[in-house]
């Protein structure tokens, strides 16, 4: 299930040239939380009081607009503007890690510490894993890995993934290689798809709350914002649910940005949803999808946990499994094995894209965030052996794992009831 991770709330009014340092005195920010809960966030954090205030008791915060340097307030002799940013961003992100581990939890030796809930990380199947990464197939070393690669990926990692993604995507027809572009990782591609498709200034939508290390993701590079669509746990009728994204909620926040002077260039969606853990029905994702195609907008799909969803009777379903996306040249989807492998570290990311523009503006990139030779060598081989590892051993009965996903729980629960 996904699991929330700390945030850094945003705030602004207009954009601001490209890292530009903020200037307390001359902003009036509105805020829009990242994955954390919005309550209480608002009277923190600039005149997100004044627009508390202002509302009348029964009116909804409807979306926020930011530039997520607003809460800036450090600078560096050694750095210029840009590092500045970059290390403050680091530093506030970093803050609460270095909390948990001069406090961390130890059953015998300090059962009163911090427990990490905010990192989500699959230790579980380590011995799987490793069995698995030390076979003797995959100590192969051939010239071209040593070499330079297509800066896509080399081909026989593409295929592979294009493989899988049809096979597990359910899609309607073979994915094509040619559409795959290989990242170290989701948080690369956020970064890139924001710096290739967004001026500066220009904003991306996201319900909210989200994983709120996307803000970082998208800022660094490419100085784009986020716009809020703010969800609520409110159900409103028979054929509602909590927390639920709608397109009147995305039309008012779009148009509330607009009515900013913000420029929106697409849509973000993750699925299934971190951290609310919420899945769209192909009949949501096919509304969003008509909604961005409506308004001219990219939509990034984020499927990182695409294969982590073990209740059948939910009925997941890819965005790549849809038959004919409204505009597939701006539909972008991302995949990684850092959730579903349980293998953060190893840092695989894949784009499937059809635009070709985009796929090559990407790739160009990949220059920076690319893979070794060695670590796409293994990774196709992973993909590759479908009956002997993936489907004996890991997804299809995945016994090993969700009795040891379970038996945590149990034990976790044990220790440490409900109050």
């Amino acid at each position: 299930m996904p699991r929330p991770r700390p945030s850094s709330p945003y705030s602004a009014r207009s954009p601001s040239p490209m890292f530009t340092l903020p200037q307390k005195e001359s902003r009036k920010p509105t805020t829009c939380p990242g994955s954390v809960s919005t309550r209480g966030l608002h009277s923190i954090y600039g005149d997100g009081l004044e627009r508390e205030a202002a509302r009348k008791p029964d009116q909804k915060l409807l979306y926020g607009v930011g530039d997520p340097t607003a809460m800036f307030s450090s600078d560096s002799p050694h750095l210029s503007s840009r590092g500045s940013i970059i290390k403050w961003f680091w530093d506030s992100a970093e803050e609460g890690y270095r909390t948990y581990h001069m406090d961390e939890y130890d059953e015998d030796k300090n059962p009163g510490g911090i427990i990490n809930l905010g990192t989500s990380e699959n230790k579980l199947c380590f011995d799987l894993l490793s069995r698995r990464l030390s076979h003797s197939d995959m100590l192969r070393v051939e010239p071209s890995l040593l070499q330079y690669p297509d800066w896509r990926g080399h081909l026989f990692l593409r295929e592979e993934v294009a493989s899988f993604l049809s096979f597990y995507c359910k899609s309607p027809a073979p994915l094509k290689p040619e559409n795959v572009v290989v990242l170290n990782g989701c948080a690369s591609l956020f970064s890139a798809l924001a710096t290739v498709l967004c001026e500066v200034g220009e904003a991306f939508l996201i319900p909210a709350p989200y994983y709120g290390a996307i803000t970082q993701h998208v800022y660094l590079y490419g100085n784009v914002r986020l716009v809020c669509v703010y969800l609520d746990s409110e159900v409103t009728g028979l054929e509602t649910h909590p927390f639920q994204l709608t397109v009147d909620k995305l039309e008012m926040a779009l148009q509330g940005a607009i009515s900013e002077g913000v420029k929106v260039k697409g849509l973000i969606l993750i699925n299934p949803q971190n951290p609310l853990g919420d899945i769209y029905s192909p009949g949501e994702l096919r509304e969003y999808l008509e909604f961005a195609k409506r308004h001219a907008l990219h939509v990034m799909v984020d499927e990182v946990y695409m294969l982590s969803v073990f209740e059948e009777s939910v009925g997941y379903r890819s965005v790549l499994s849809l038959e004919g996306l409204p505009d597939p040249q701006k539909t972008h989807v991302m995949w990684a094995t850092s959730k579903d492998f349980g293998m953060s570290g190893l840092r695989f990311g894949t784009l499937y894209t059809e635009n070709q523009d985009v796929a090559t503006a990407v790739a160009s990139l990949c220059r920076y965030h690319g893979l070794s030779g060695f670590v796409q060598y293994q990774m196709a081989q992973l993909l590759r052996d479908r009956d002997e590892w993936r489907n004996k051993l890991w997804f299809i009965p995945t016994v090993e794992y969700h009795s040891a996903i379970k038996s945590t729980g149990t034990r976790l629960s044990q220790r440490h009831p409900a109050e």
